[in-house]
């Protein structure tokens, strides 16, 4: 096992609940987000072996310029796991500050070793446009992606 494994990131809030972002897809879909939601992000891993003063760097990005850089002190965790981390909730833009953003979230040792780098697009839409998930492709209509339970009555 490598020295860190990020295994799960979830955006949880109370109003939604958790909802799990897939890993690896370098942004190329977005998470569709209501405005004005509180929302925090939970961390999933687990560790090949004692690691000390693991640190969480976040940078957004809104139209192409970085409007944000957070660092969260994680801290120092024994071999195994796995462990969650939820780090604190923030309310999301409103009105004007709808749109997409890019987040880089990396996990990093106190060496300045990266261990874990994930990149997501979240696209703040407002409150009567979406539900939280992730965006529809064009072309589907909601009928077609609504599964139909044997038995049931079909719409006419």
């Amino acid at each position: 096992m490598a020295v860190f494994e990020l295994m799960d990131v979830a955006l949880v809030s109370d109003e939604y609940g958790r909802v799990t972002v897939p890993l690896n897809t370098n942004g190329r879909e977005a998470v569709e987000l209501p405005e004005g939601t509180v929302i925090g992000v939970a961390l999933t891993f687990r560790t090949g072996e004692e690691v000390d003063g693991l640190t969480f760097l976040e940078e957004r990005s809104h139209e192409g310029r970085v409007i944000a850089e957070n660092r969260t002190v994680l801290g120092g965790f024994r071999a195994g796991g796995p462990y969650e981390i939820q780090l604190p909730a923030e309310r999301l833009p409103i009105g004007r500050g709808c749109g997409t953003y890019e987040v880089t979230g990396r996990i990093v040792d106190p060496d300045g070793r990266e261990l874990a780098r994930e990149r997501h697009r979240f696209h703040i839409v407002h409150r009567g446009e979406a539900a939280l998930g992730t965006r529809r492709r064009h072309g589907r209509s909601p009928a077609a992606t609504t599964p139909v339970h044997p038995g049931a009555a079909r719409p006419a």
